[in-house]
């Protein structure tokens, strides 16, 4: 068995790294998400709060994802993901002092040197694909993009699972030095085994480089910032408060819920090639490749099931009912949305410096979470779940518009 992995090529290997980097990265930062939410639920902090806790997690993400792009193609991927897993630790250490020093803003500060830490290793990791995976093999880059993708989204509901139980174990304090040391040992060897100057830049790019001057990026980009604008507007604050307060839903019953959800969510997007190409979709005139058109499909499709979500919450079906079973729909649909922009913003990357653009994307789509998480509290706070979902579906309209702009396959 070692033998056979040792004699695999450099780049499958190397492939290997940076998904196993992305694994334990994706494990600690589901479960810190969890132990973060019931511990400061326990402390007697009201949904709203605990939601303000994320806000810099998700704000410092625009940031990062803007100039990280920039760092990786001038130090070299390798270099920016060993300095996510750092920062995480990091973050988590920050996390086992006394109770009495958890203050609102101290655990803010955790959460934005996390937030950073996060996207530093999710642009890395997206990256080092295009860097991996020769032009000439679309498919094989749409199979690489996806499995990183789905199960990364899996291991992030594992690891809601993971910071309930450590909890429960360990307490809170115990189970941020736990995940600490893990990471700690992930680093360690991934600055030994990871290869120098992956993805890195053959010449130096200039800052103003930052910003794409690639017409299909620059429209990927907007439609993810809707896309996950869309999601995050119902998802991340209404639901959970409303699955708790209106339906009487226990902190377990909504944790087990979206940990479950999200663990069938990435499980979906891992599988979003063969899905894609069984039924037809997938735009492309080649092997299944999809492309602009795909998209626009896709993106029309969600909204139809968002807006019948919204619709039948105002009938006389069960409440709960509604939510499991649309939420199990728009969670399949969404899920190969988001892998096929996942795999599209990697195709259209440029070969050399493919961070700055891959950068460049993933700052609309953090911006698209941060806008969606301030929508959510906000329309929910004054006009309900419904209203969050027809805002939700509104996004959706919008992103099916600008992906009617993306370029399509040529037949050949």
């Amino acid at each position: 068995m070692i033998k056979k992995i040792i004699s695999l090529p450099t780049e499958i290997k190397q492939y290997f790294i940076v998904t196993g980097n992305y694994w334990a990265f994706t494990l600690t930062d589901g479960a810190l998400r969890m132990l973060v939410v019931l511990h400061f639920h326990q402390l007697g902090y009201s949904p709203l709060r605990i939601a303000a806790l994320f806000l810099f997690y998700e704000l410092f993400g625009v940031v990062t994802n803007l100039f990280g792009g920039y760092l990786g193609a001038r130090i070299g991927l390798n270099r920016t993901m060993n300095i996510g897993l750092a920062m995480q630790v990091l973050a988590l250490l920050m996390l086992a002092v006394p109770v009495a020093m958890l203050t609102l803003y101290w655990v803010m500060a955790a959460q934005a040197l996390s937030g950073i830490a996060k996207d530093l290793n999710k642009l890395s990791a997206k990256s080092a694909i295009k860097a991996l995976v020769p032009n000439d093999k679309q498919q094989q880059l749409f199979k690489w993009v996806a499995f990183l993708t789905g199960s990364k989204n899996a291991l992030k509901g594992v690891g809601f699972f993971l910071g309930g139980i450590l909890l429960a174990l360990y307490g809170f304090k115990g189970s941020v030095i736990i995940m600490a040391a893990m990471l700690g040992f992930v680093w360690l060897a991934s600055v030994v085994l990871l290869k120098n100057n992956l993805g890195k830049a053959n010449n130096k790019p200039k800052f103003s480089e930052i910003f794409s001057k690639s017409r299909a990026i620059n429209i990927l980009s907007a439609a993810r910032l809707f896309l996950f604008g869309a999601r995050d507007v119902w998802f991340v604050i209404a639901l959970p408060i409303y699955l708790s307060s209106q339906l009487g839903w226990s902190d377990w019953w909504v944790g087990s819920f979206f940990a479950s959800w999200i663990i069938g969510y990435g499980i979906l997007q891992s599988l979003a090639p063969k899905i894609m190409g069984s039924i037809n979709m997938t735009g492309g005139v080649k092997k299944n490749i999809p492309d602009g058109k795909a998209a626009l499909g896709w993106a029309v499709l969600l909204a139809g099931v968002t807006a019948c979500i919204a619709v039948a919450l105002n009938s006389e079906l069960p409440a709960a009912v509604i939510l499991v079973i649309g939420l199990a729909i728009f969670g399949a649909v969404f899920a190969l949305n988001s892998s096929l922009h996942s795999f599209l913003i990697v195709s259209y990357a440029k070969v050399d410096g493919a961070s700055l653009d891959i950068g460049f994307y993933y700052t609309a789509n953090a911006l698209g979470r941060l806008i969606g998480t301030l929508l959510s509290g906000l329309i929910y706070q004054y006009a309900g779940l419904v209203a969050c979902l027809w805002t939700a579906t509104l996004f959706l309209i919008i992103t099916a518009i600008i992906s009617a702009s993306l370029p399509r396959l040529n037949p050949t």
